[in-house]
């Protein structure tokens, strides 16, 4: 899922990339090239006569939020939260379907869009299950990661991976606050931010097979009916999932003339996901079981290895 998600990035990004267009200039008659600037939907798009905002604005934006999020679980304001989710999830599968949607004849594609996202979002915070989260997941953090690309620059993102990296260890190892909200989300508000995946022991699976087999044709009881069983669940936040996204998109604006398929700045980005793919595979490989990691220390140094066999041996 992680894989296929990134690759839908790459997708969504380039259909919001700068548009380059050759003109004769007048007065030399000379060819130019110039780039004109890829339209998000529902007004997102930054103003061009605004400057675009800072390393340290994003940084600061970044902790509001994150601020933000830790007063409305502290009081568990679970409805403030849940319309949070739903206004979030809604905007960015809206801008991922617009990007599809950019390639087909239809009109109205922005109505269209959102028509499609409303409903889904619907059923992901307020009737979840595994199938439509996960589903979900694979379009929303392209459409968010399309909103961050065009203000932030190569040197930004480099900053900005490494601070969330120093950031995700110190909330997993030291204060547990990931843990805590994640938590939080699952069994307060039914809905996690991230990809999450559950699975039950051979033994539980037993349990239940003989259960339904004793009560084949018959009514089951509620006490029956009702009984727990522990599930394990594996679980990737989705900032592990986004910032590779993010930083594949960066590159590819920054990069255009690298085109692969078509696709300008292609040749960085599959280097910078390849490299992010090993940073996680790492986890899987050489970590515990039941034990909880900071998945962005292990993709950042991936994306550095990425981005240095890429200045190697293409750049």
């Amino acid at each position: 899922m992680f894989v296929v998600t990134q690759f839908i990035g790459v997708f969504v990004i380039n259909a919001y990339a700068p548009v380059s267009h050759t003109v004769i200039n007048p007065a030399t008659g000379e060819s130019e090239i110039i780039f004109t600037e890829g339209s998000l939907p529902f007004g997102l798009q930054t103003p061009q006569d605004e400057p675009t905002p800072g390393f340290l604005s994003i940084v600061f934006a970044f902790a509001l939020a994150f601020a933000l999020i830790f007063i409305l679980m502290k009081y568990k304001w679970k409805m403030v939260i849940r319309l949070w989710f739903f206004f979030v999830v809604t905007l960015s599968l809206g801008i991922a379907f617009n990007a599809f949607l950019k390639y087909t004849t239809l009109t109205n594609i922005s109505v269209i869009a959102l028509a499609i996202a409303i409903p889904l979002s619907f059923f992901k915070i307020f009737k979840p299950n595994p199938y439509t989260h996960n589903l979900t997941e694979l379009l929303i953090y392209p459409g968010i990661a399309a909103v961050f690309v065009p203000i932030l620059t190569p040197i930004s993102i480099i900053g900005l991976l490494i601070l969330i990296s120093i950031y995700d260890m110190w909330a997993v190892w030291r204060s547990g606050i990931m843990q805590k909200m994640a938590k939080f989300q699952m069994s307060e508000l039914k809905i996690f931010g991230g990809f999450l995946v559950p699975s039950i022991s051979k033994k539980v699976k037993n349990q239940i097979a003989k259960i339904k087999q004793k009560y084949k044709n018959k009514k089951m009881p509620k006490k029956i009916k009702d009984k727990k069983f522990k599930v394990n669940l594996a679980i990737l936040g989705g900032g592990d999932v986004i910032f590779p996204i993010i930083t594949a998109g960066v590159f590819m604006w920054a990069y255009p003339n690298q085109v692969l398929f078509g696709i300008g700045g292609l040749i960085p980005a599959l280097f910078i996901i390849g490299g992010a793919l090993i940073g996680l595979t790492s986890i899987f490989l050489f970590s515990e079981k039941g034990k909880a990691y900071p998945a962005m220390p292990y993709i950042t140094t991936g994306i550095f290895l990425g981005m240095l066999v890429w200045r190697m041996f293409v750049f």
